[in-house]
């Protein structure tokens, strides 16, 4: 693969991947578990600041490994291929399928609330908005990256205009009489924590652009400074856009409304106005889809190019006319399909976001590992406040899985028996690999 990605489009990558369903709707899913107006909007610098920390931390890995895998091949570098065969099979199997399946399904219900399109069945708008998002990135990286920048710049339209409208607005300001945020009971830390795991789904997709390292000009640097600012730039446009919301709509009316962000847009321009912001959130949501298959398709070529998958061969080919990995993209899109067709947008982004902070955990106690075991590793990049950054990650990622698994028992037990079931495949895959080194 040829390095033609420069900052912008890895910048435009990582926030472009993350800006999408998750801003216009995952405030009715808080909203209805904290049932207060200042704890909706506590949670997202609060998620907001726990990825940041979050991503301080990879960013020192992935200055000492800028090679294509990311994630993956941290882990392998500090615990082994096994560790790292079932988070990459987690990926492949839930993580970006999930998130393909996931926004696919909000696009399909944010066009049908246009008039014009309110008779369209969800599954068919849903599977036409991927399969539009599959022959993009089908014709090479280059066009997909580029749609990427474009939607990034047009995704941030809308919501820099419900921020500074709804910063000068003249009505009736419903947070001044919120009550004060408050946590009673278990009960009630544990609904904060299920809406914590629902935020963090709108913070997600930033640590698979070590997938494009390959395609990157500069990787060490590159990488580290785009996840940097990225989730900087991110935590401050969900918190002041969800501020918004609750700001310029009664709370009766945000609770459980997927439609608070049109209705915030028709409070602040109209209705001709909150028609070209649901244009705005349209483009966001098709730029996190595209993100998501951008990065994905790249996990299973790289495993399968490094034979780490049955059908290696199939999974490790290139497109030869665009150079991109077309079978991949295929695979991929084909779990979405069958996630499309048997989950809910809630239900898949929760599963997806607890798998993967469960081996997050891992990577951010690999900073540790890998400080003490190679003190002389080069680093391009090296963690402030060091190791406060790490701790703090740990902490949060900890707290995540723990109260999820305590909340959301079936969730829980899902994902981690569909991680699981990479085990069996490693063992196939390693038994054919030393059969065939030995014939």
């Amino acid at each position: 693969m040829k390095r033609q990605l420069n900052f912008f489009a890895a910048l435009a990558t990582v926030m472009g991947t993350m800006i999408g369903g998750g801003t216009f709707f995952k405030i009715a899913n808080v909203s209805a578990l904290t049932h207060n107006s200042w704890l909706s909007i506590l949670v997202w610098p609060l998620a907001g600041f726990v990825t940041l920390m979050a991503g301080l931390s990879i960013a020192e890995l992935a200055s000492v490994f800028p090679e294509d895998g990311g994630p993956v091949k941290y882990l392998e570098a500090i615990y082994g291929s096994k560790i790292a065969f079932l988070f990459g099979w987690s990926l492949i199997i839930i993580y970006y399928p999930a998130n393909i399946a996931a926004l696919s399904i909000v696009f399909a219900t944010q066009l049908k609330g246009i008039s014009a399109f309110k008779n369209l069945p969800t599954t068919v708008v849903a599977l036409a908005v991927m399969l539009t998002i599959l022959f993009i990135n089908w014709m090479g990286s280059k066009l997909s990256s580029q749609v990427q920048k474009l939607a990034l710049i047009i995704k941030l339209l809308p919501i820099a205009a419900i921020i500074v409208f709804a910063f000068f607005y003249s009505g009736p300001n419903h947070l001044a009489a919120a009550p004060a945020p408050h946590i009673s009971s278990v009960s009630g830390a544990a609904a904060f924590g299920q809406a914590l795991l629902a935020v963090l789904f709108a913070y997600d997709g930033w640590l698979s652009i070590g997938n494009l390292a390959a395609e990157v000009k500069n990787p060490a640097k590159t990488l580290a400074q785009a996840i940097i600012w990225g989730l900087f730039g991110v935590t401050i446009l969900y918190t002041l856009v969800n501020l918004s919301y609750i700001k310029i709509i009664p709370w009766s009316q945000v609770v459980g409304n997927q439609t608070t962000a049109i209705l915030t847009a028709q409070k602040l321009f109209g209705d001709l106005g909150g028609s070209l912001i649901a244009a705005g959130i349209l483009v966001s949501v098709f730029g996190a889809i595209n993100g998501h298959l951008l990065l994905g398709s790249r996990m299973p070529y790289i495993l399968g190019r490094e034979k780490k998958l049955p059908a290696a061969a199939f999974f490790g080919k290139l497109n030869l006319r665009t150079i991109v990995p077309t079978n991949s993209m295929l695979f991929e899109c084909g779990i979405a399909t069958i996630m499309i067709f048997s989950g809910t947008f809630d239900s898949l982004s929760n599963m997806l976001v607890y798998v993967s902070w469960i081996f997050s955990i891992l990577l951010f106690a690999g900073v540790f590992i890998l400080r003490r075991r190679q003190p002389e590793l080069l680093r391009p990049y090296k963690i402030p406040w060091y190791p406060l950054p790490p701790i703090l990650a740990i902490c949060g990622a900890l707290f995540i899985v723990i109260s999820t698994s305590i909340s959301q028992p079936l969730l829980a037990i899902t994902g981690i028996l569909l991680t699981l079931t990479g085990w069996p495949v490693y063992l196939y895959v390693q038994h054919q690999n030393n059969s065939t080194s030995e014939a």
